[in-house]
């Protein structure tokens, strides 16, 4: 698997902030304990922002002309933010040339809408990464997103609401931040989940949204993870247990690889919210679950860089 990561996006936090450098940090650390291909990505371009936000959001981020208590200005955020856009599309670049991908980076993006910020995001980094993956020469038609963070994410189905080429799929807690998400629309369709949710009714929510994605028939899948559906996650109330994760990723596993008669489906997955104390434990039964098998520890690793 190709993960996509850059000690920059470790450069900014505000004190008690639930989205901190040391999430990422305890990912790294983590993941490094396996075999991976690491690659640094590159900031993205303006140009691949203002495919799914307006110029007045990019300036906003640019200046800190904006407002939201959840999501401050740090001086050095617009370039932080460009970078983890950046790993976004390039993820999607390797799922797309056969290489399943993980960027795994800060801040995150799935509550960014077309022309607000707010959530701890910035910039929308899984719909930068499907616009351009529309927009690419890959002849990508058709491009399913599912998103199994425990909040609801608002800013994905603002921007691809009534785009018949997209299909938004999220299972969220509900009552929760930010309130959206009750109702399914069109190409979005929605999975609200009582508070202390378990795994088992989890899972079988999540088969029944596979089920719907495969019947869209994607070229492309896209994965909003988060990791906030933990039972000892700080700041939402669901019941998943470590291994919960690991059986999402063997879904979605089983999903883009179905085996030797049937064509991969590209798939790769963006890092959105989880601020437990076992979110780097969380993120690595994910990572074991999508690459379908448990893998020999203690292996040298790859040095990082733009391999």
């Amino acid at each position: 698997m190709v993960i996509l990561y850059s000690p920059r996006c470790l450069d900014y936090g505000a004190a008690g902030h639930p989205e901190s450098p040391e999430r990422v940090r305890s990912a790294v650390a983590q993941l490094h304990k396996d075999f991976h291909t690491w690659i640094t990505p590159s900031p993205c371009t303006d140009e691949d922002i203002l495919r799914v936000h307006t110029r007045e959001l990019l300036d906003a981020v640019r200046t800190g002309a904006f407002a939201d208590a959840d999501t401050p200005f740090f001086p050095e955020i617009f370039e932080i933010a460009k970078l983890s856009a950046g790993a976004a599309l390039l993820a999607a670049e390797h799922a797309l040339a056969g290489r399943p991908a993980f960027s795994l980076m800060r801040p995150p993006g799935h509550h960014a809408e077309r022309q607000r910020i707010m959530g701890f995001c910035y910039f929308n980094n899984i719909a930068i990464a499907v616009a351009g993956a529309l927009s690419s020469p890959f002849n990508v038609r058709r491009v399913a997103i599912l998103d199994f963070d425990c909040h609801h994410g608002n800013g994905t189905e603002d921007i691809f609401r009534n785009d018949k080429r997209v299909l938004f799929v999220s299972l969220h807690q509900s009552p929760c931040y930010p309130g959206t998400g009750l109702a399914s629309d069109v190409n979005c369709r929605n999975f609200p989940l009582a508070p202390g949710t378990g795994p088992d009714r989890f899972l079988a929510v999540l088969d029944e949204a596979i089920q719907g994605i495969r019947e869209f028939r994607p070229d492309l899948l896209a994965v909003s993870a988060g990791f906030d559906s933990y039972k000892d996650d700080p700041i939402t109330h669901m019941g998943l247990e470590i291994e919960t994760f690991h059986d999402i990723g063997r879904r979605i596993a089983d999903f883009t690889q179905p085996g030797p008669t049937a064509p991969p489906l590209p798939c790769f997955a963006v890092l959105e919210g989880g601020y437990s104390r076992d979110f780097a434990k969380c993120v690595e039964a994910f990572v074991d679950g999508w690459e379908g098998h448990s893998r020999p520890r203690g292996r040298p690793q790859p040095a990082i860089g733009n391999t």
